[in-house]
Parts: C-alpha cells; sequence; structure tokens
C-alpha cells in the first residue's frame, strides 16, 4: 500500500513539473499574443465606442455615433465589395493554386525542392515593390499595352490600370503562395497509393480526383482558402495602387479614417464589423468541419 502512495504521489509530481515545464515554453508566445494581438484590438474595440477628438485622437466619453454612422449604404457597399473580391481572388487562386501544389508534391527530388523554392521567391521582394511593378506593366504606356500594339492586336491602349480586374490581379498575385504552401503541405504527405486502389476499382481520373484526393486534401483547401480570403478582404495597398478611387474597398477606407480623416473611433468601428462579418461564417464553418471529423 505504501509503495502503491509512493508512485502516486510521484507520477503526480512528474505531471506537475510537466505542466510547469509546458507554462514556462508557452509563457513567452502567450506575453507576446497579449501584448501584440489581445491588448490591441481590446484597445480598437474601446476606441470604437469613443468620441472623437477635435484634432484628432479620442475623447473619453461613451457614445455610439461611430456605429450609427455604419447604418449607411455607402459603408455596406464598399463591404460587399471588398468580400466579393476576396470571395473571387481565392476561388481563383485555388484553381490555380491546387494543380500547382499537386504537380510540385508528386515530383522527385530534387526537383520538388527547386520548385518549391521558386513559389517563396517572390517574398524575398517588398509586397509594395511588387505592387509598384504591377503599375508598370498594366499603366496605358505600360509594358502588356506596348507589346499588344506591337503586334497590332489594339489600336488604342486598354483601360487596365485602375479597374477591378487590375486590383483582383494584384491580389491574386500577391495571395497566390499563401494557397499553394498548405496545399503543397497536405498534398505531401498523400498516399498517392490510394490512387492506383481506386483506379484498380474501376474509377475514372475525374472520379478518382473527386472521391479520393479532393476529400483528404480538404484540410489543406481551408487552411489556403483562410489564408487568402481574410487579408484580401482588408486589403489597402493593393486597391490603394491598381485600384485608385475608381475600386475603393473597406481596408482603404478604414485607413483613411486612422490617417487622413484622424477619426480613429469610426475607424475602430469599421474594423470591429469587418473583423466581426468576417469571423463569424469562417468559425461557424470550422467548427462544422470539426464535428464532421
Amino acid at each position: 500500500m505504501a509503495g502503491f502512495i509512493k508512485n502516486s504521489q510521484r507520477t503526480t509530481t512528474l505531471e506537475t513539473r510537466k505542466k510547469i515545464n509546458l507554462f514556462v515554453l508557452l509563457f513567452p508566445a502567450l506575453m507576446f499574443l497579449v501584448l501584440f494581438f489581445v491588448l490591441p484590438l481590446l484597445l480598437v474595440l474601446i476606441y470604437s465606442f469613443l468620441e472623437r477628438g477635435t484634432y484628432g485622437g479620442v475623447n473619453w466619453t461613451f457614445t455610439l455615433d461611430s456605429y450609427q454612422r455604419l447604418t449607411k449604404g455607402v459603408y455596406w457597399g464598399i463591404l460587399g465589395r471588398s468580400c466579393w473580391l476576396a470571395f473571387l481572388t481565392t476561388i481563383v487562386c485555388l484553381i490555380v493554386g491546387y494543380p500547382m501544389a499537386f504537380f510540385i508534391a508528386t515530383r522527385l527530388q530534387p526537383w520538388r525542392r527547386i520548385l518549391f523554392f521558386l513559389v517563396i521567391i517572390p517574398f524575398w521582394t517588398n509586397f509594395l515593390v511588387r505592387t509598384y511593378a504591377w503599375m508598370v506593366l498594366l499603366r496605358t504606356e505600360g509594358v502588356i499595352n506596348t507589346i499588344l500594339q506591337s503586334l497590332n492586336l489594339i489600336k488604342e491602349p486598354l483601360e487596365l490600370l485602375f479597374t477591378p480586374f487590375a486590383v483582383s490581379l494584384g491580389l491574386i498575385y500577391g495571395y497566390l503562395p499563401f494557397m499553394i504552401l498548405p496545399l503543397y503541405a497536405t498534398l505531401e504527405k498523400f498516399n498517392f497509393s490510394l490512387i492506383e486502389a481506386a483506379h484498380d476499382l474501376g474509377a475514372n481520373d475525374l472520379k478518382t480526383f473527386w472521391r479520393v484526393v479532393l476529400p483528404l486534401s480538404r484540410r489543406g483547401i481551408i487552411s489556403g482558402s483562410l489564408l487568402v480570403f481574410i487579408p484580401s478582404v482588408g486589403a489597402f495597398i493593393t486597391p490603394d495602387l491598381l485600384g485608385g478611387a475608381k475600386t475603393i474597398m473597406i481596408g482603404n477606407v478604414i485607413q483613411n479614417q486612422f490617417i487622413k480623416s484622424r477619426d480613429w473611433p469610426f475607424g475602430s468601428a469599421l474594423s470591429i464589423v469587418m473583423m466581426s462579418i468576417i469571423l463569424i461564417p469562417i468559425l461557424y464553418y470550422l467548427l462544422s468541419f470539426e464535428k464532421q471529423k
């Protein structure tokens, strides 16, 4: 009996030490999240209920004026356009990124490593510089119009810059690697003998992809879609440079409220509403996905 009690106490002590060691390891990450994510988000939430200062900043007076301004249809129209462009960006990135990730995952070394390296090369260049490069390509006297005119395919330059097409193109180019990387991570671990088994059972390539490959890679699809959709909704550099004043997204409105109008409470309210609208369906979908496992 005494030996059993001692073993029990020893087990409890080991479990306590493991919990303490785990807490010590996680403490820096937890502090980082609290200081640079939770507290700023809480500050934005508080600011959204305050009054705008005379020369910017806030007056510590509780009010719902910022949220009442959101009842105007113009802001919901901009938010709807932002969600639509983000959704379109996600779909195109998925259509383009899935075959690329599948192709890379099925190559042998060293080609797989080389192709993966090519995917991450854009991260070596500043995103703002890459966006300016698209301005050079798409403007009236840009590379694309110059080539088309030299080939006598068009008589007058096409209006490519400062259009929704330019914004969509910039978003797709900027966030395509975020779709390919999680898809590649999922497909790299895929057991390709399942494809051979499906063929042996009489399934063609299309049915094998639809019934075997696609369901087993949906975790990568969901991860990549979230990584593309979320930043696309709040993007402001791409629509500002490639869309101009013709294609304004909710990120541009929020940026203008903080920097130009100096209306921090209204900018905070816009940020809270945007995050709420985005997070609700995403959390619902993730919870539904967890229940289906």
